[in-house]
């Protein structure tokens, strides 16, 4: 236990992205999404939970590799944490297109 803890101490973004998770699941259930929905849902958070991963597996080969300034090293953590940036959005925009209709449809009524 001690060791989960100290993993989401230094790895806030993926708790973050976890508890993102567990918002959506609640959301997918509340809203009674449907099958494709959820594989749509599903894979969004795959991408974010994994580009997270591959980000900190990455900053922390390059911490390991080099503690000094280097640009390369720079590079290699941003484009990394882009990938992250960029996957988020698009399970922002899938979200949008699974749950928006539903809360329009609510206030709607």
């Amino acid at each position: 236990m001690k060791r989960i803890i100290k993993f989401f101490n230094r790895e806030q973004n993926l708790l973050f992205h976890i508890i993102a998770t567990i918002i959506v699941i609640i959301f997918g259930i509340k809203f009674n999404i449907n099958q494709i929905e959820w594989l749509f849902v599903s894979l969004a958070i795959v991408l974010v939970i994994t580009s997270e991963l591959m980000n900190s597996a990455i900053e922390l080969t390059v911490d390991l590799y080099t503690r000094k300034y280097n640009d390369l090293a720079r590079i290699a953590k941003d484009t990394a944490a882009a990938a992250v940036l960029v996957s988020a959005i698009t399970s922002v925009f899938i979200g949008m297109y699974v749950f928006l209709p539903k809360i329009i449809d609510i206030f709607s009524k």
